[in-house]
């Protein structure tokens, strides 16, 4: 029997901080696999180590022990040039703080992704434009991020996100600092990103936002429970 292939497998991982004299687990020997094509959710208190497991997936924090292949490839194996082409061309981020270049339009900063990318700025500017059509924003792509509500602003990070096509979506706590009616927007945004073959992982906390997810994932003190 062939043995199946999972788009993430996490294996034993750790990862340990120093602060002073103190050893802080932040990590405690996950393991766990997600498919291509899931919509998972990370749940778990602040501080149980949710955003730490994102930026270990996303290729921006070496784990103390254990292993993350991504697509059979183990990611802490890549020299750090290799892993910022793997982010760029594999990965897309959404932060909870949106990280929105203030003094760049909309669609200046949907292109941002695609500066290292060598696609001329004319195909920038329409893949810029296809994307924002894809969040509902193509009417405002020449404002700034100041001029945009939070709900808005989310959606231009979500542009930011997709217009590499990247396979995989890292999302953490996407929907944290917006209203009710807004957070729903966003993810049933994801949602329909998910169901055009996007493979969604996101972290939160809030219970609410799980029933969007095909799986929940959830983290206690570092550990995770499938």
């Amino acid at each position: 029997m062939n043995q199946v292939e999972h788009l993430i497998e996490i294996h034993d991982i750790g990862k340990n901080y120093q602060t002073g004299k103190t050893n802080i687990n932040a990590i405690k020997n996950m393991d766990f696999y997600i498919d291509d094509g899931e919509f998972v959710t990370i749940m778990g208190q602040s501080g149980s180590g949710k955003s730490t497991l994102l930026s270990v997936l996303g290729a921006l924090n070496r784990p103390s022990i254990g292993k993350v292949l991504i697509d059979s490839m183990d990611l802490y194996d890549l020299s750090t040039e290799q892993r910022a082409d793997f982010r760029s061309e594999y990965i897309g981020f959404i932060f909870q703080s949106f990280q929105l270049i203030p003094y760049l339009t909309v669609i200046e900063n949907v292109e941002v992704p695609m500066a290292v990318t060598g696609i001329k700025k004319k195909k920038q500017k329409q893949m810029a434009m296809d994307v924002l059509k894809i969040v509902g924003l193509e009417q405002k792509f020449n404002r700034l991020p100041d001029q945009l509500s939070g709900g808005e602003q989310e959606r231009v990070a979500i542009a930011r996100a997709i217009v590499n096509k990247p396979p995989l979506i890292l999302a953490d706590e996407p929907t944290g600092n917006l209203d009710s009616n807004t957070a729903i927007e966003i993810m049933q945004l994801l949602k329909s990103l998910n169901q055009d073959g996007h493979t969604i992982i996101m972290v939160t906390h809030n219970q609410k936002m799980s029933k969007y997810a095909s799986r929940t994932i959830n983290i206690v003190d570092g550990e995770a429970f499938a």
